[in-house]
């Protein structure tokens, strides 16, 4: 897959599993590995430019006596995962237009 491609995928897959409910770092994974794959080292980047593009807010819950940092999607990221949506529509339009395809009829 596309590397600029699979980037905006798994941002949308970060901000799908965030729209359901606020999470932590490894639960994210776990829910996003049952449809592609993504470790540690991936996921971290993603959600430090979500951040910092406001898309996420973080908060800290103790757990265990430590720290947990969860993530939490913000109106901007909702707006940002909506915008991906209607672009995603926009790129099936084309495919199937070129193919000569109807695929909604």
């Amino acid at each position: 897959m596309d590397s600029q491609l699979k980037k905006g995928l798994l941002e949308f897959c970060v901000l799908a599993v965030l729209n359901k409910s606020d999470s932590y770092g490894y639960q994210i994974i776990k829910d996003i590995s049952t449809c592609v794959e993504i470790s540690e080292s991936t996921l971290y980047p993603i959600l430090k430019r979500l951040e910092a593009s406001s898309y996420l807010e973080t908060y800290s819950v103790e757990h265990n006596s430590r720290l947990r940092k969860y993530y939490k999607i913000t109106n901007k990221g909702k707006d940002y995962m909506n915008e991906f949506l209607e672009d995603w529509q926009q790129v099936m339009e084309i495919y199937y237009f070129i193919k000569g395809e109807r695929p909604y009829e």
